[in-house]
């Protein structure tokens, strides 16, 4: 049976922006070798492998480069396949994840994900982390992370969006990073930039899993529950936040950009 591959632009109502997503549907459990042979070959931030279970799919992502935990967009983007599809007949899908059990509803303003909430925790800014991001202590406001995750605040969005990496720097150093700032616009609450270059993502256009950081971050200093969010990526997208105890609504949009089907050559071994 043929192969299905779609790539879809996550967190955006427009094609060529958002994060595009490779979403492959299959109706086994392959190898992690090909699985990580095919996203090396999409060469997307991200490709979601979904296999169906007695309750929903089971979701995997994998970066060009390796296997992650927790994944916003792809997340985003499979929802949006299996309704687009007709895979999944309900306004409900529920993926069995290496983070749990994630849950995507479908609504009439895009797809809502209710993922787990990362609590920040304060830490001093990382000489070197800084020193990557071309930052020098001064410029830094605050600074939180959550495992391997950080979050670094600026005082202004000018200043998040004139950070130049030097990537080769920061290729070296463990973990990924956000880089942050109260919004200079009306209606959007905070901006962000977010960074995975040792997992082989320099800057990811649009991150829904580090917005589960960033949304009970900027929760707790505005005192707000519902947020809107920009990622000031090139690319840009929006994202629709509510914090809940111990869990991210994550709201958006998506839109396919392409469909095809892996050849017999390239499916996965028996």
């Amino acid at each position: 049976m043929p192969i299905d591959i779609h790539v879809v632009d996550a967190f955006t109502d427009r094609p060529f922006r958002g994060n595009p997503a490779a979403v492959c549907v299959l109706r086994e459990q392959p190898q992690v070798g090909w699985m990580q042979q095919l996203a090396a070959e999409m060469n997307l931030s991200e490709t979601a492998f979904l296999v169906p279970t007695a309750t929903g799919f089971r979701l995997r992502w994998f970066t060009p480069k390796l296997e992650v935990d927790l994944c916003g967009h792809a997340t985003l983007a499979s929802a949006h396949v299996l309704w687009e599809t007709g895979r999944c007949p309900g306004s409900t899908v529920h993926f069995e994840t290496a983070s749990g059990v994630l849950t995507a509803g479908r609504r009439a303003e895009g797809i809502a994900l209710l993922f787990p909430l990362l609590r920040p925790e304060p830490e001093s800014g990382p000489p070197a982390l800084l020193a990557a991001l071309g930052l020098d202590e001064g410029m830094v406001v605050d600074c939180a992370r959550n495992g391997s995750r950080h979050l670094v605040r600026l005082a202004s969005e000018s200043e998040v969006r004139r950070v130049a990496p030097d990537f080769g720097k920061l290729r070296a150093y463990p973990g990924s990073v956000a880089v942050t700032a109260a919004s200079a616009a009306a209606g959007v609450d905070f901006v962000s930039r977010y960074f995975a270059a040792s997992a082989g993502i320099d800057e990811d256009p649009v991150t829904g899993s580090i917005h589960c950081l960033l949304a009970p971050y900027w929760g707790a200093v505005l005192g707000k529950r519902r947020l809107r969010a920009v990622q000031a990526s090139a690319r840009s997208g929006r994202l629709e936040l509510t914090v809940h105890d111990g869990q991210v609504e994550l709201q958006g949009k998506a839109v396919t950009i392409f469909r095809a089907q892996l050849t017999s050559e390239a499916a996965p071994p028996p």
